[in-house]
C-alpha cells in the first residue's frame, strides 16, 4: 500500500447519529441557573413576551445549552466513535478538548426533540506525534432542521 493510501485510510471519517430527546422546560430553567445565565432572555416571561417576535416568546435554550446537550448525546457513542477511528492507528491517552467552533442556527423549544447527525475524523498527526481529532455534530430537531452545527477538537498524545 502506497503512502497516499495509507494517509487515505488513515484519514477516512466516521459517520454517526445519537438517540434522540425531548427538551422540557425544567431542562432549560435548570441549565440557566446551572451556569448563572440570568439574563431576561432567559429568566423573564414577562420581558419575553414583551421584547421578542414570532416563536422566540415562548422560552428557549440559550445557544450555548445547545452545545452542551449535542455533546451529551455524543458522549453515549463517544469511546466507539473514538475506538472506530483509532483502530489500527498507534496513538497516546486523551489529551484533552482543545477547542469548540460553533454556529446556532436556530432555536429550541420546550417539547422539541433534538438529536445529532455527525462525523467524526483524524486530521493530522502534529510535528510532535500528537493525534488531532475534530468531531462535527449537527443538532437537529423534529422538523429535520439543523439548529445548531459545531466542532469539537480534541487531542491524544504521541504513542
Amino acid at each position: 500500500m502506497t503512502t497516499a493510501n495509507m494517509e487515505e485510510q488513515a484519514f477516512k471519517p466516521y459517520q454517526f447519529r445519537t438517540h434522540a430527546r425531548t427538551i422540557t422546560e425544567t431542562d432549560i430553567v435548570s441549565f440557566v441557573n446551572l451556569i448563572g445565565l440570568h439574563e431576561p432572555f432567559f429568566i423573564d416571561m414577562e420581558f419575553i413576551k414583551e421584547s421578542m417576535q414570532g416563536r422566540n416568546r415562548e422560552r428557549f435554550a440559550p445557544g450555548v445549552m445547545l452545545i452542551s446537550l449535542g455533546q451529551g448525546l455524543v458522549s453515549t457513542q463517544m469511546m466507539s466513535i473514538v475506538d472506530h477511528l483509532i483502530d489500527g492507528h498507534s496513538v497516546g491517552k486523551f489529551a484533552g478538548m482543545t477547542g469548540i467552533d460553533s454556529k446556532i442556527k436556530g432555536s429550541v423549544f420546550v417539547d422539541d426533540t433534538v438529536h445529532v447527525e455527525g462525523e467524526a475524523r483524524i486530521t493530522r498527526v502534529t510535528s510532535k506525534g500528537m493525534t488531532v481529532m475534530n468531531i462535527v455534530h449537527h443538532l437537529i430537531n423534529q422538523q429535520g432542521e439543523e439548529v445548531c452545527e459545531f466542532t469539537e477538537t480534541v487531542l491524544f498524545y504521541a504513542p
